[in-house]
């Protein structure tokens, strides 16, 4: 376990050296296969525990809801500006459904939803589970959010007060993880708190996003990611319960 868990780490260093680089030079060549090949590589140790945890059926079934999900909601919101603000998605993520959403949404969205709901389960009371859970993506979106406007992925035409992104994306986000969240716990295998490699998605993610924020100049992001990767990295290598981290703990 120490080794996994030592190539957890070098992984996740791995991810903020590349962020930090995709700060610097935000529109090479192909940049939506970089994406492309980036996106996998964050999705697959999560998928792998994921598939293993949840089995074949239940884990089809969870991830095309959730998939189903992230496609529908980013379509209304990028068509309608509902529920997080105008914005739309830039060439970065490459080809779009219905011109509006990137087909590797999905990709990047749904460990994230993994990740948090892992995270912050609670034994007893579902309703908790599902608030934490979207708490806590919430202020994962306050480190990814900031650093994929710098790279251009999405735009926000009319800007807002955080780095550019308005007030109403955070409240969106709060909506969608809501939703997002009860899907996944109402699939979720009773009285199991899943394997830690369930985080691997998101912590990796943060990982990328944080060097983004380092190297782009983004204060609040910064401290945030290192928050939020401080708290959550003691979790996945088992040196402290997820459940007394601070920000996630228990009513």
């Amino acid at each position: 376990m120490a080794g996994l868990h030592r190539l957890l780490l070098f992984a996740a260093l791995v991810f903020f050296v590349l962020g930090a680089f995709a700060a610097r030079f935000p529109h090479p060549s192909g940049a939506w296969l970089l994406s492309l090949a980036a996106t996998s590589a964050m999705a697959t140790p999560p998928l792998v525990a994921f598939l293993r945890f949840f089995g074949p059926a239940r884990s089809f079934t969870a991830l095309v809801l959730l998939s189903a999900f992230a496609l529908a909601v980013e379509s209304l919101g990028a068509a309608t500006g509902w529920p997080y603000g105008r914005f739309h998605y830039g060439e970065a993520l490459g080809p779009r459904l219905f011109g509006l959403v990137p087909y590797l949404l999905p990709v990047s969205y749904v460990p994230l939803v993994v990740g948090t709901v892992a995270a912050t389960r609670h034994p007893r009371s579902r309703l908790s589970w599902i608030l934490r859970s979207a708490t806590l993506l919430t202020l994962v979106d306050g480190v990814l959010d900031p650093g994929a406007s710098l790279l251009g992925f999405w735009e926000w035409p009319e800007g807002g007060p955080y780095y550019g992104v308005p007030v109403s994306n955070y409240l969106g986000w709060l909506l969608s993880g809501t939703l997002s969240s009860t899907i996944l716990i109402l699939l979720w295998p009773r009285r199991s708190p899943g394997p830690p490699g369930l985080l691997d998605g998101a912590l990796l993610s943060l990982a990328f996003w944080t060097g983004v924020a380092v190297s782009g100049g983004l204060a609040l992001p910064t401290l945030l990611g290192v928050a939020l990767l401080a708290g959550l990295l003691p979790c996945r290598t088992g040196t402290r319960d997820c459940r007394r981290v601070t920000f996630l703990k228990k009513n």
